[in-house]
């Protein structure tokens, strides 16, 4: 019988709705070699023949979700007979020379269509055309794909840490992820079974486990949130929901009925001006990012002439990583993360008009949430997961999806990368930024990475409800300008 999805999976399945797609996604930049190297240009064909020879790195990526007949069971993984790369591999172009703006309008009409249920749950997009020799990749991957156990994005197999040619001795050395090894193989998809041989399947897992069946049909019939709501432990630790839940969310225009459409807009920081906030104040980087957000979005308020007075605050759902030191192997990859990812409720202190008592209070709350010492920092991910942001993020996502919008106002994801370049086909990857779903009555949702020395924002939001994102967006730096301006003083 091929693998089942897993409840939690299939709860992702059975959530989506046409306002609210199951799907994360990352834009990565990069800048074009020139001359080509020794593999050629970074071009459409090139990317294609790039993820042929790795996608066997990734075999869920050729498999598809196939229902039980009566939803009897959870649905099944198959291999797709049909598989097409040139479907999931996708070519755009701005008009030349492309800007930024039009680059985030093309990713959030991209990311607001649904993918396909009948294929392979994810897609790729190559946009050409961008100013000053640059091309963006963006990806789109379902969020029942991301198991927490063997995830892996595709957008991470076509990295390495260096050019082709490179030498060994000239790559780097600390906490890099391993070449990508290019595997020779002839895929042959496995058959796939029928109908009744997944009914049959269906009533042996019902002999064994007789209240399997009633949950399913009552998950596929639409009550997934309860479905969530059962498992969603898997996720990890969530008892810092059971403090927060009896208390509603502040009421804020973040959480509205929102439409099928996007808006997505980016901020670009530097590193090294949130590490300089930490020294200075006895705190972690991941304080500061939420004390920047928490600035941004008090900003963000007054503008829009919204009540905002000193005890005003935005509840945030903030996912991190809770793997132990010691559960982390010397030889660990992306694909044995796990289901550690906890999800942490923080007050963000927006009715602060002092940038650095917000700092003290965000720096409070997040200490109570990680005095267990189980958290992780950048050095451990980047150890267990090689290039793992795009894995991290949706796990995040996924944590967030099935709890209500009474509980918190918005996500926010923070998740590092590596503070050295990569290379995708000789093309060096300039920037990258996520992009995090909605969830139901959510207008928006921010995702950061840091890589390279950079800390790269993305704002999903609701193109009805957030007409001035690209306003929030422009606040990051005002924020966090705020903040360098208390150092020394």
């Amino acid at each position: 019988m091929p693998p089942r999805l897993s409840a939690l999976d299939a709860s992702f399945l059975y959530l989506e709705q046409p306002t609210t797609p199951m799907h994360v996604g990352g834009v990565s930049i990069f800048r074009r070699p020139r001359p080509p190297g020794p593999s050629g240009g970074f071009d459409y064909d090139r990317l294609v023949q790039l993820i042929e020879q790795r996608i066997a790195l990734v075999p869920r990526y050729r498999q598809k979700v196939r229902y039980v007949p009566g939803n009897l069971a959870r649905p099944v993984w198959v291999d797709d007979p049909d598989f097409d790369i040139a479907y999931h591999v996708r070519r755009s172009a701005l008009p030349k020379p492309g800007s930024d703006e039009q680059l985030t309008e093309l990713v959030a009409r991209l990311m607001s269509r649904p993918l396909d249920h009948t294929r392979p749950l994810w897609e790729m997009y190559l946009v050409e055309g961008l100013a000053r020799g640059r091309t963006a990749v963006l990806t789109k991957t379902h969020q029942a794909m991301v198991d927490g156990v063997s995830a892996f994005d595709i957008g991470q197999v076509i990295l390495d840490v260096a050019p082709p040619g490179t030498p060994a001795s000239q790559r780097p050395r600390n906490g890099e992820p391993a070449p990508r090894a290019v595997l020779e193989e002839l895929w042959m998809p496995r058959p796939e079974p029928t109908d009744t041989q997944l009914i049959l399947g269906a009533v042996a897992e019902a002999v064994a486990r007789p209240g399997e069946i009633a949950d399913n049909v009552r998950a596929a019939a639409g009550d997934a949130l309860a479905t969530v709501g059962k498992i969603a432990g898997t996720a990890g630790n969530l008892f810092s929901m059971a403090r927060v839940a009896s208390r509603r969310a502040p009421g804020t225009p973040l959480n509205v009925d929102i439409s099928t459409q996007r808006r997505f807009a980016v901020a670009r920081t530097r590193l090294e001006a949130y590490r300089t906030v930490r020294a200075a104040h006895g705190c972690t980087v991941n304080d500061v990012v939420l004390t920047v957000v928490s600035g941004a979005l008090r900003n963000w308020l007054l503008s829009r002439g919204e009540p905002v007075t000193s005890s005003s605050s935005l509840r945030a759902m903030v996912p991190l990583s809770v793997r132990g030191e010691a559960d982390v192997p010397s030889s660990a990859t992306a694909g044995s993360l796990g289901n550690r990812v906890s999800s942490f409720i923080v007050d963000l202190p927006v009715g602060e008009p002092s940038p650095v008592v917000r700092l003290h209070h965000v720096t409070h709350a997040m200490r109570e949430h990680t005095s267990t010492g189980q958290s992780v920092g950048a050095d451990t991910l980047v150890r267990i997961g090689g290039f793992a942001p795009p894995t991290l993020h949706a796990l995040g996502a996924r944590a967030a999806s099935g709890f209500s919008k009474r509980i918190f106002n918005l996500v926010v994801t923070n998740v590092p990368g590596p503070q050295f370049p990569l290379y995708a086909a000789g093309a060096r990857m300039l920037e990258m930024f996520p992009v995090v779903p909605l969830a139901k009555g959510q207008a928006l949702a921010i995702g950061l990475t840091s890589y390279d020395g950079g800390v790269y924002y993305g704002f999903n939001g609701d193109r009805d409800a957030m007409s001035d994102l690209d306003v929030l967006a422009g606040m990051v730096d005002e924020s966090l300008d705020e903040l360098l301006s208390t150092v020394g003083s």
